[in-house]
C-alpha cells in the first residue's frame, strides 16, 4: 500500500480507476492536437486547483478558451456527460487561472468541450457553457 502525506497508508487505485485515468489522458491528448490543428495553442493541460481542475487551457487570437475534455463510447454521450456540476467546478477553477495569471484577466474568454469517441473525430463545441 502507498502512503499519503499524511502517514496513513491507503490501498492502490482499483484496475477500472486506472483504465478511466487513461482514457481521459488519452481523450485529453487527442483534444489537444485537435485544437492545435485548428489553430489554438496550449498554455496548459490539467490545470489542477482546490475547486476543480481544467483539463485544457487554450488561446487563439486574443480568446482565452478554457476546454472541457469528455470521452465516451458515443459523441453524444459524451455530450450528455458535461454537467452542470462540472461547469461550476470548471468555472471556479478558472477563477484560480486568472488569479494566478493576472494578465489574462483582460482576455476575451471562452467555456469550450471536445468530445471524443473511439473511431470518431473529435467534436468542439465553442461556447459549450456560460460562466454564470
Amino acid at each position: 500500500m502507498a502512503r499519503r502525506p499524511d502517514g496513513i497508508e491507503k490501498p492502490p487505485p482499483r484496475p477500472e480507476r486506472i483504465a478511466a485515468f487513461r482514457t481521459g489522458l488519452s481523450a485529453e491528448s487527442r483534444a489537444a492536437a485537435f485544437l492545435i490543428a485548428k489553430g489554438y495553442r496550449i498554455a496548459a493541460r490539467r490545470f489542477r486547483t482546490p475547486v476543480g481542475e481544467i483539463d485544457i487551457v487554450a488561446r487563439r487570437r486574443n480568446v482565452l478558451v478554457f476546454v472541457e475534455v469528455k470521452a465516451r463510447a458515443t459523441l453524444d454521450g459524451a455530450a450528455e456527460a458535461v454537467t452542470g456540476r462540472g461547469q461550476r467546478r470548471i468555472v471556479a477553477a478558472a477563477e484560480a487561472w486568472l488569479a494566478a495569471h493576472p494578465d489574462d484577466v483582460q482576455s476575451d474568454m471562452r467555456f469550450d468541450a471536445v468530445l471524443v469517441a473511439p473511431g470518431k473525430m473529435p467534436r468542439h463545441i465553442m461556447g459549450a457553457f456560460e460562466a454564470t
